[in-house]
C-alpha cells in the first residue's frame, strides 16, 4: 500500500504558498477599490490555514520519496493547485462558472494560455496579475519538475537526462535541492530583467510585469484582448528573445552563468530547436513573397520570427493573425506547435529531443535493413542512447498521437466545427494557447464552446503538462497493487 502522507505533505506546502502568492492580487484589487481584495484575501487565508492543518497531520519521517510517491505527487499538483487557483476566479469574476474558472486556472498553471474569457478588458487588473503568476508558478514547476522527477520516473525518455541533472553540474549542485534553488533564481533573474526591458519601451509597469511573468514562463496571457500585439515593434522582439530562452534547457544556462558559456550551443538540440525555428520562419516568408506577393521587410521578419516562436515555445502570443498567411503557414504553424522546445524548459509539447531520439531510430532501423548482421549503438549529445530510452520515447509518441486522435474525435462529437476540434485538441495536448475556429471569439477564447468541450480541453490540458504517461501510470491499477 502506498503511504500517501509524503505526497499530501508535499502538496499541503505548496497550497500554503500559493495562498501566499494570493496576497498581491488582492492589494492589487484594494488599491483599486474593487470587490476583488476581499475575495483574493478570504480565499488566501483559508488556503494557508487549511494547508497548515494538513501539513501537521501529514508530518512524518521519511526522508526520499519512493517511485510511487513521486508518480502520484506530480500528477497530484496538478489537480490540486488548479483547483486552488480557481476559486479566486470563480468568487472574483463576475458571471463565471465553475467550468469556466476550472478551466481559466488550469490553462493557467499548464501554461496552455487558452481563455474561456470573451473579453479580457472586464477582469479586474488583480484577476489578471493572478492569471499571470499561476502561469509563472506553472512554468517554474515543470522546470523543477523535468529536471527532478521525470528522470528518476523514466518518463518519456527522461532518464536519459538522469545524470545529466545531477553529475554534470560537478560541484556547483550536487543535490535536488540545489538544482531547484538555481532553476528558481534563474528563473527569477530573467523574469525581473524581462520586466524591466518591456518597461523601458513604454509598457506600464503593470503591463511590464504581466508580460513578463507571461512571457518568462511561456504561458501567453495578456491582460488585452490583442495579446501582445497591443505592444508591436521592439515589444515582439524582446519577446521573442524571452521566449526563446525560456524554452532550452535551464541547467544549461547555469552553467553557462558558471563558467560554461559553450555548453548551449555545444548542445545538439539546442542547435536544432534553432534551425527549426529558422527553416519554418523561412519558408512562410518565402510564401509570402511567392503566392502572396508580399515585399520581404524587416517587419515581416518580425512577425514571422515572433509568431513561430511564440507557437513552437507553447506560449501562444499573437501579433496578427496567421490564419491570413495561407494554408502552408498555418500547417507549419501546426507542425512547430507539436514539436516545442528543448527538455528542461517551460515549454510544452513533444519536444526536439524526443523527435532526436525517434530519428536516430529510424535511422538505425533502415541502416539494420541493409545490413541486417551490422550492430548499430545509437548515440545522442555524444552519449550512448540505451534502449530503455528509445522504447519510453516511443511509447509517448504513440500515447501522445492516440491521446491527440481521441480528443480530436470528442471535441467534434460535442459539436464543435471540424477545424475547431482540431486546433482545440492541439492547442490543449501541446499546451500552445491559441484555437481557431468559427466558434473561437475575436480574442481567440473558447466561451462559446459547450460545457462538455471545455472540460475535454481541461483533461487535455492536464495530461499534455504532465507528458501523459505519468497520469496514466498512475489510473492503472496495478499501480495501487503495488
Amino acid at each position: 500500500m502506498i503511504d500517501s502522507r509524503p505526497v499530501i505533505h508535499a502538496i499541503s506546502k505548496l497550497a500554503i504558498a500559493m495562498g501566499g502568492l494570493m496576497i498581491a492580487p488582492a492589494v492589487v484589487d484594494w488599491n483599486q477599490g474593487g470587490p476583488g481584495a476581499q475575495v483574493f484575501a478570504v480565499t488566501a487565508a483559508g488556503t494557508i490555514v487549511l494547508g497548515l492543518l494538513v501539513m501537521l497531520a501529514t508530518r512524518h519521517r521519511q526522508a526520499t520519496l519512493m517511485l510511487e510517491q513521486a508518480f502520484l505527487l506530480t500528477s497530484g499538483l496538478w489537480l490540486v493547485l488548479p483547483a486552488i487557483g480557481a476559486i479566486p476566479i470563480l468568487m472574483g469574476v463576475p458571471g463565471a462558472s465553475l467550468t469556466d474558472a476550472m478551466f481559466e486556472s488550469m490553462s493557467g498553471m499548464t501554461t496552455t494560455g487558452a481563455t474561456t474569457f470573451p473579453k479580457l478588458a472586464e477582469l479586474s487588473d488583480g484577476v489578471h496579475l493572478w492569471r499571470a503568476i499561476l502561469q509563472w508558478s506553472g512554468g517554474l514547476g515543470i522546470v523543477v519538475v523535468a529536471m527532478v522527477f521525470l528522470p528518476v520516473m523514466r518518463v518519456g525518455g527522461m532518464q536519459f537526462f538522469r545524470s545529466e541533472g545531477f553529475d554534470t553540474m560537478g560541484k556547483v549542485m550536487p543535490r535536488a535541492g540545489s538544482i531547484a534553488s538555481e532553476l528558481t533564481e534563474l528563473y527569477l533573474g530573467i523574469t525581473i530583467v524581462c520586466a524591466l526591458i518591456y518597461a523601458a519601451l513604454g509598457m506600464t509597469g503593470f503591463d511590464a510585469v504581466i508580460h513578463a511573468l507571461t512571457t518568462c514562463s511561456t504561458g501567453g496571457f495578456s491582460n488585452y484582448d490583442a495579446s501582445l500585439g497591443k505592444y508591436s515593434g521592439p515589444a515582439e522582439l524582446v519577446a521573442s528573445l524571452f521566449m526563446f530562452l525560456s524554452s532550452i534547457p535551464f541547467i544549461l544556462m547555469i552553467q553557462g552563468l558558471h563558467g560554461s558559456p559553450g555548453a548551449l550551443w555545444r548542445d545538439s538540440q539546442i542547435r536544432t530547436y534553432v534551425a527549426i525555428i529558422a527553416t519554418i520562419s523561412a519558408l512562410i516568408m518565402v510564401y509570402q513573397a511567392v503566392w502572396l506577393g508580399l515585399y520581404p521587410s524587416l517587419v515581416m521578419l518580425r512577425e514571422v520570427v515572433f509568431n513561430v516562436i511564440s507557437v513552437i515555445s507553447g506560449t501562444g502570443y499573437a501579433s496578427v493573425d496567421v490564419t491570413q498567411w495561407g494554408h502552408l503557414p498555418f500547417v507549419l504553424l501546426i507542425v512547430a506547435g507539436l514539436i516545442g522546445g528543448c527538455t528542461g524548459s517551460t515549454c510544452c509539447s513533444i519536444k526536439v529531443f524526443r523527435y532526436q531520439v525517434l530519428f536516430q531510430a529510424l535511422r538505425a532501423q533502415l541502416a539494420q535493413m541493409q545490413s541486417p548482421n551490422r550492430v548499430r549503438l545509437l548515440s545522442l549529445h555524444g552519449r550512448r542512447l540505451d534502449p530503455e530510452v528509445v522504447n519510453s520515447v516511443m511509447a509517448l509518441f504513440t500515447l501522445f498521437i492516440l491521446t491527440f486522435g481521441v480528443l480530436i474525435v470528442a471535441l467534434a462529437l460535442t459539436g464543435l466545427h471540424a477545424r475547431t476540434a482540431l486546433t482545440a485538441a492541439w492547442t490543449a495536448i501541446a499546451n500552445v494557447g491559441p484555437a481557431w475556429g468559427p466558434e473561437v471569439t475575436a480574442n481567440g477564447s473558447v466561451a462559446n464552446f459547450p460545457t462538455t468541450a471545455k472540460w475535454l480541453m481541461i483533461v487535455g490540458m492536464y495530461l499534455g503538462r504532465l507528458e501523459l504517461i505519468t497520469v496514466f501510470v498512475v489510473l492503472m491499477p496495478r499501480f495501487w497493487r503495488q
